[in-house]
């Protein structure tokens, strides 16, 4: 079994909160068992999850973090691999077998300007594509490409809503 966490780099509450947000979302979604922040502590962004992750089941956990160094070295020691996802980097496609070998991934997700540290920190810096683009679907595309698509039939625990697939309408079962 895998285990991701994603690392969000330097949050910024009024202008990033949606952004955050979702990329809090498609981790959970996608398969990520944790999400740590740095930046300013947002406490709507971890409540606003955390209801997600009460409603439709985890587990998933929100943690804020003063430095991104020190969280990059706690989880080396780990054991985890760091992966950076930059639209500088090595093309997702040629590097996610070689990523898919490690049992722990962390995965940096940017925020305003990354530091070069960054880059120099982690042990792959991906490309989903070399095309500007959100890194909320990098997120996605990444994740997806990490668990090879196993993460859609993903069952969540604890959840008190599903959804019951259906070609048109919208159908949620109280648990």
């Amino acid at each position: 079994m895998m285990e991701a966490a994603v690392l969000r780099l330097s949050h910024r509450a009024e202008r990033d909160k949606r952004v955050t947000t979702h990329l809090g979302l498609v981790a959970r979604a996608f398969g990520a068992e944790k999400m740590l922040i740095t930046g300013l502590k947002d406490e709507h962004l971890a409540n606003s999850i955390q209801r997600a992750v009460d409603s439709w089941g985890g587990p998933f956990d929100v943690e804020f973090a003063q430095d991104w160094k020190q969280v990059v070295g706690e989880y080396k020691k780990k054991d985890f691999v760091v992966t950076h996802l930059t639209m500088y980097g090595l093309p997702v496609q040629t590097q996610i077998e070689k990523i898919r070998k490690n049992k722990k991934i962390l995965i940096i997700v940017g925020g305003e300007k990354v530091p070069f540290e960054v880059y120099q920190a982690a042990d792959y810096n991906i490309a989903v594509t070399s095309q500007p683009h959100s890194e909320i679907s990098a997120l996605a595309v990444f994740l997806d490409r990490l668990f090879a698509g196993k993460e859609l039939e993903k069952e969540f625990k604890g959840a008190k809503k599903e959804i019951l697939p259906q070609q048109c309408g919208k159908k949620v079962l109280s648990k």
